[in-house]
């Protein structure tokens, strides 16, 4: 079989990339020794958050620009595969804890409506969406471009949706093509070694999917907690962020904690059965921003890497953005995330 592109990673960047590129009638193959959504990617809380709309600056408006694909993204791969990614723009309300931030989030109002213009709002409000959440200042912050997807199933969703479009997911296999490697924390480990660089590593991360109904509400920011209604009636409570770890995929008592601090936020979660307890660990580029672009002095070989907490939200453009590379030869990534040697180190 002749490929056009090989793919070294079946993560959420490796499977994007892919699905963008059949979508262009580009061969294409995937390779991942562990498996299709074997890392961060097979996770549980799926939360698709933009960053504050002020001090506006490239990665931002990347991320804009992605989160609005996301809609027309998961439905393609969705009636495709015919599984569902559980991808919903449903909000997302955080309680303001104090005055200081009522008044960032007041103040960020004029930015949101100057940079999301139309396509979302940015408010604050007495409502919380139907939570009974409690919040000192009786108000809420409440934007309505977040979104969630169920990372788990819609991993399975695109794997299924390449496989009806004949890509193989293969375990081991020579390259064939353009490669990009999208190989996760492994796979920035292994670059930092390669150019003698901190280009990026690990971070864990831990959490827990609960049996909680709660379809049909936003999903909730709060005491540093993200809470996801799912749409197959499952509530993900987390994350841990762990620099140092020993078990990258042991649950521990740090997860505990993360559990009862969430059943204290919110009451209908106290006696909420816990389905699943997830750890895994996230590639964190030393930027903190994501890897693209070529491989330095390796010919027809290129990079994306470093999803870190928003690889589901950056995945619809970095797909789009790296198939425009390696396909068309155009070059639009933005200077931030472009992957160049002496720039992305930690600063």
């Amino acid at each position: 079989m002749i490929y056009d592109l090989t793919i070294r990673g079946a993560g959420i960047f490796g499977l994007s990339i892919a699905w963008e590129a059949t979508n262009r009638g580009a061969k294409v193959q995937i390779i991942d020794p562990n498996g299709a959504g074997s890392g961060a990617s097979g996770g549980i809380v799926g939360a698709l958050q933009p960053h504050t709309p002020d001090r506006w600056n490239a990665k931002k408006q990347y991320q804009l620009e992605s989160l609005l694909m996301a809609e027309d993204f998961w439905r393609s791969v969705d009636e495709t595969s015919g599984l569902t990614s559980g991808y919903a723009r449903i909000g997302r309300v955080q309680p303001l804890m104090n005055e200081r931030g009522l008044a960032l989030a007041t103040e960020r109002k004029t930015d949101a409506k100057a940079r999301w213009g139309l396509a979302a709002s940015w408010q604050i409000t007495r409502d919380a969406g139907a939570w009974n959440l409690p919040s000192p200042t009786g108000l809420y912050l409440h934007d309505t471009l977040s979104a969630i997807v169920n990372p788990n199933h819609a991993t399975k969703s695109l794997v299924q949706a390449l496989k009806s479009r004949g890509v193989p997911i293969l375990t081991k296999a020579p390259e064939k093509g353009a490669t990009v490697w999208a190989t996760g924390w492994q796979g920035l480990r292994d670059l930092s070694k390669h150019f003698d660089q901190d280009i990026g590593g690990s971070e864990k991360g831990q959490a827990a999917l609960l049996r909680c109904n709660a379809v049909g509400r936003p999903q909730v920011f709060a005491d540093g907690l993200h809470i996801i209604p799912h749409l197959d009636g499952t509530v993900a409570v987390g994350s841990t962020s762990e620099r140092s770890f020993d078990a990258a995929t042991t649950t521990d008592s740090q997860l505990d904690t993360i559990v009862e601090r969430a059943r204290k936020t919110i009451p209908i979660l106290q006696d909420a059965a816990i389905l699943t307890r997830w750890a895994g660990v996230r590639p964190r580029a030393a930027s903190r921003a994501p890897l693209l672009g070529p491989w330095p002095n390796r010919p027809n070989h290129f990079i994306a890497n470093g999803g870190f907490k928003i690889g589901f939200g950056m995945a619809p453009k970095i797909a789009h953005t790296m198939c425009d590379l390696i396909l068309n030869q155009n070059n639009a990534i933005p200077d931030d995330f472009l992957f160049l040697l002496g720039k992305n180190i930690s600063g």
